[in-house]
């Protein structure tokens, strides 16, 4: 009997405990949010992701904590800090594709809700509620087809690459790869400048010190493909429609959109920042219409773009 009353009791306080915590919770009102992204100095893709994210969870509603990283590592202890920490969601943008799975399982287990954007990771889907994504790939093959819908004589291109082993960069350098394979195009330089404008001119300007001729330069974002352009202005390199170099961008950016309407740059491929809302209204009302909400994004061209649409379409200022 003893025993028994013991044991009653032990569950009666832990029962209060757990009581206690929910209590708690209820009293504060707010849902508890932790925001794991890129820096928003990364790209004017991310400042405009970022704010996006800003905007819609509002401190009236939530309890956010943010934490931005271009490393995997880092994102990957902040995610268990998160954990740690008791948050009800984790909204997960990964700096790299792999490494999750025993982070995810342990948000699970701990009854946390996981929502990716932006990019994919390479998890099965019960670790996650919905990705809110671009479809990276078809980003690749929509610059792709584009490319070659150039017939140009021959393709010598510098591919400048974002941040390794991350689903912007292995979605938008897939096809590409496979034209240097199937020796339709020359691969000339492959090269990682990590989304950044600097290290793009670098490369652009080690091409150009080589001698090695080239008539393409595919950038995986905006900045870095204003890089590689000042490395040919001070080169006294043309480029842009008429010019000997054909210049790709991705982000679509309102500035770098200016540099097509401009005839500057020839190709921008669209990627949209804007998840927020559509990972709030999933959280606030329970409902998840698909595991996978892709984005709809396409591709501009020098010859065609508008002032409307960079209206539209562009990013920022």
């Amino acid at each position: 009997m003893k025993k028994i009353i013991a044991c009653l009791m032990a569950l009666l306080c832990l029962t209060s405990v757990f009581a206690a915590k929910k209590s708690k919770k209820a009293a504060d009102g707010k849902i508890k949010i932790g925001i794991i992204n890129n820096p928003p100095s990364e790209s004017g893709y991310r400042a405009a992701n970022v704010k996006d994210f800003e905007t819609v969870f509002t401190s009236d509603k939530y309890d956010v904590k943010t934490f931005y990283s271009l490393k995997n590592d880092e994102q990957l202890n902040a995610a268990s800090q998160f954990i740690t920490d008791g948050v009800d969601y984790i909204l997960l943008s990964a700096a790299a594709t792999d490494g999750w799975e025993k982070v995810l399982k342990n948000a699970q287990k701990n009854g946390i809700k996981v929502f990716l954007f932006d990019r994919m990771i390479n998890v099965k889907d019960k670790y996650y509620e919905a990705a809110v994504v671009s479809d990276m790939p078809k980003e690749g093959d929509t610059a792709v087809a584009w490319l070659k819908s150039l017939n140009l004589p021959e393709y010598k291109v510098v591919h400048i690459q974002g941040a390794m082993g991350s689903d912007a960069q292995i979605g938008r350098t897939k096809a590409l790869d496979a034209e240097f394979k199937s020796g339709k195009m020359k691969k000339v330089v492959q090269q990682t400048a990590t989304w950044d404008e600097a290290e793009a001119k670098k490369i652009v300007e080690a091409v150009i010190n080589s001698k090695e001729d080239f008539n393409v330069i595919y950038a995986e974002n905006d900045g870095m493909a204003k890089g590689a352009v000042a490395a040919l202005d001070e080169a006294g390199i043309t480029h842009g429609v008429n010019g000997k170099v054909v210049v790709m961008g991705f982000d679509c950016n309102k500035w770098a959109l200016r540099e097509l309407l401009a005839k500057n740059w020839n190709y921008d491929g669209q990627c949209s920042p804007f998840q927020a809302a559509v990972i709030e209204k999933m959280i606030s009302t329970g409902i998840i219409p698909s595991k996978k909400v892709i984005s709809d994004e396409k591709g501009f061209d020098a010859r065609t773009i508008t002032q409307a649409d960079i209206d539209k379409y562009g990013l920022g200022d």
